[in-house]
């Protein structure tokens, strides 16, 4: 089945980066193995003007993959709108994964310039993938002026510290008429599989996956894991039970 972000339908629901990966052959090979169709990639890493431009553009299919432009980088809403319109004069397209970070500590986005700049650029015509802490009143907010997704932390960026903020994000699930990418934290396929569990409709893997000892058997891993949450959330769980409960029948037991 398929799911709509914008304008475009997408059957995978992992979506992966192009960050810390050791060199483009293990990204390439591990962007393959995970079954992904969204790939995402900073400005400033494809663009020659801005330092630490390596090429990376020529290491992604853009036949098989559709590109989701970012921000990383910016640590204001004036930083990431100017990145932003660089990133469509570039000709990539008119996604954008709006990443505002003032805080090089804790990388946390900052929630009031990212309202901002996600004013400007929906009215701009972009369709705005905005990364947030896991904050149910700006997911609401952000889908109010016409983001096409919110996408949640579940714990700090790059710290592999797993789900986190899980009663956060079933808030932002249950309140939300557009697509939930759970973004940021995720360690291992059973974290992304737990919140495609609860309803989310992607996961966004980059560091887990990246700085893997094996990168291309953890982004299959990852492929499956959200699979399998994905088909259990569908499937629809068994209700909690404080006391256990017999998996036989009790009735008809020979001997009795």
């Amino acid at each position: 089945m398929t799911i709509k972000i914008g304008d475009k339908e997408f059957t995978s629901r992992l979506m992966v980066g192009t960050g810390k990966f050791d060199n483009f052959e293990t990204m390439k090979k591990a962007h393959a193995a995970s079954g992904a169709e969204i790939v995402t990639v900073a400005i400033r890493r494809v663009d020659e003007n801005f330092q630490g431009h390596v090429g990376l553009m020529d290491h992604i299919d853009l036949n098989k993959y559709w590109l989701l432009p970012n921000t990383a980088g910016c640590a204001t809403a004036e930083e990431a709108i100017r990145v932003a319109r660089l990133s469509r004069a570039m000709g990539i397209n008119n996604w954008i994964k709006l990443e505002v970070i003032p805080d090089p500590k804790f990388l946390l986005p900052d929630p009031i310039a990212t309202l901002e700049a996600a004013k400007v650029l929906v009215d701009e015509g972009f369709t705005v993938l905005p990364y947030i802490n896991a904050d149910p009143i700006l997911a609401k907010r952000l889908e109010e002026i016409g983001c096409a997704t919110v996408m949640p932390l579940a714990s700090p960026i790059g710290s592999g510290q797993g789900v986190v903020t899980m009663e956060n994000i079933k808030i932002i699930i249950e309140q939300s008429n557009i697509p939930v990418v759970v973004d940021a934290g995720i360690g291992v396929p059973s974290d992304a599989s737990l919140v495609m569990e609860k309803g989310a409709d992607f996961c966004l893997i980059n560091t887990a996956i990246a700085k893997a000892d094996d990168p291309v058997k953890m982004a299959e891993a990852f492929k499956y894991g959200v699979m399998a949450g994905r088909a259990a959330y569908e499937a629809g769980r068994i209700p909690v039970k404080q006391y256990a409960s017999a998996s036989s029948p009790l009735t008809g037991i020979v001997g009795k």
